[in-house]
């Protein structure tokens, strides 16, 4: 890539992050509407919490009111970090039978009150002839575009389910956007959107394709991790250039847990990077040599995409990992800085231009600062970390650092 090519990939990313996480924008209110073929009645008795089809989705188990002042205890379907449905206190106000009603959430079991402190939700139903026009409205204060944005398609797939409940009685699951069918859509979108900065030619379009099966196969480390610690579903969503995101089925419920999710988006990739050197020397030494060159690039891209996912950032998976084990403040900037001083000069050793790596630890401080407190609190302090699962992780990134290490040297010394 060109120095030209690389400062816009790594300009555009910055500021698609802060834009998508950081940027304040105060209070914003994200209205929907949709005309729906049914009855007013009918569906006043699916969206108001204590009418009789308020289960319709499965999203609401059960609503009891707690006084005469609205405010009610609502059961949800979604699990909480005990395994155990979520329980929320809502208060109810402008009330108009068949009609409006708001919403103010005032706690719940799964995350800090300070998340609810500006948030509230109205539904109105207006009658159009036959049918009947549906309007939610939420507001809520917000850092970043990116809960705004998932806030309003969140709403609009609401109201299409509705009125596929509203004509058929049924609840359909799941929709078009998390379809492993659209995921795949994404993940050749966002290899075609990489393929100019590796150059217009066939060299360049493998090269996009290795990144972003790169980028799935450290997203599928994270999913087998929250498996492994008792979530009962996990998914992948590609978001075309910025990468994958993984998310588990419930919230995390100790230190320990987030470390071992964060580590085995490298650690799975840890595995295969030994496995790919092994097979390009044996390609190489059958004579297969452009099979050889792709499986190289493939392993060099594994390594330094996961090591780069080590970087101490707060947001970045080593960042996550180091927040979680180190005991306090002090040893927490000790080991950022061994991390970091460690990576940079990994890219000296590999042969990286030192302008280069100036300019990267700066970008990665950049991050780390707009990214800063970017986490949503939860309700209870999450469980501490054992002095022995302290270690274990401590060991075991140290470990993941050795090997993608080993792949980025390799790699240059094969490719470049």
């Amino acid at each position: 890539m060109s120095v030209i090519a690389t400062v816009t990939l790594v300009a555009g990313n910055l500021g698609l992050i802060f834009l998508l996480m950081t940027v304040p924008l105060g209070l914003r209110t994200a209205t929907v509407s949709r005309v729906i073929e049914a009855d007013r009645k009918r569906l006043w008795q699916a969206l108001w919490p204590f009418g009789g089809d308020a289960g319709w989705s499965g999203e609401i188990l059960s609503a009891e009111p707690l006084d005469s002042e609205g405010t009610a205890l609502i059961k949800l379907s979604w699990e909480g970090r005990d395994g155990r449905p979520i329980e929320r206190k809502a208060r109810f106000g402008g009330v108009v039978e068949g009609s409006r009603f708001s919403m103010r959430v005032m706690e719940d079991t799964a995350l800090d009150p300070s998340f609810w402190a500006n948030y509230c939700e109205t539904i109105e139903l207006v009658p159009e002839g036959s049918a009947t026009r549906v309007t939610l409205t939420r507001t809520d204060r917000y850092r970043g575009v990116a809960f705004l944005i998932f806030r309003y398609f969140a709403m609009r797939r609401e109201l299409a389910k509705l009125q596929v409940w509203a004509r058929t009685g049924k609840y359909r699951k799941g929709g078009w956007f998390e379809h492993p069918v659209s995921q795949i859509g994404f993940a050749v979108l966002s290899a075609f959107i990489l393929w100019p900065f590796f150059g217009l030619n066939p060299g360049g379009l493998a090269l996009a394709a290795i990144l972003t099966s790169v980028v799935a196969l450290h997203e599928l480390g994270h999913m087998a991790a929250f498996r492994l610690t008792g979530h009962s579903r996990a998914r992948m969503i590609f978001i075309p250039l910025l990468g994958g995101i993984a998310i588990g089925g419930r919230p995390y419920d100790s230190r320990f847990e987030v470390a071992f999710v964060a580590l085995m988006g490298a650690g799975f990739s840890a595995f295969l990077v030994p496995l790919l050197i092994a097979a390009s020397g044996l390609a190489g030494s059958e004579g297969h040599r452009l099979a050889a060159l792709l499986l190289a690039a493939l392993a060099g891209c594994a390594a330094l995409f996961n090591i780069a996912n080590l970087v101490p950032v707060w947001k970045f998976d080593g960042g996550q990992v180091l927040r979680q084990i180190c005991p306090g403040p002090i040893a927490l900037a000790l080991a950022s800085f061994l991390l970091l001083s460690a990576l940079l000069a990994l890219g000296w050793r590999a042969g990286f231009p030192s302008s280069f790596l100036l300019v990267a630890g700066a970008v990665f401080s950049i991050l780390s600062l707009l990214t800063v407190g970017s986490s949503v609190k939860p309700r209870h302090e999450l469980k501490p970390i054992r002095a022995f699962d302290r270690l274990a992780m401590a060991g075991a990134l140290l470990a993941v650092f050795a090997i993608h290490g080993y792949g980025v040297l390799w790699a240059s010394a094969q490719l470049m």
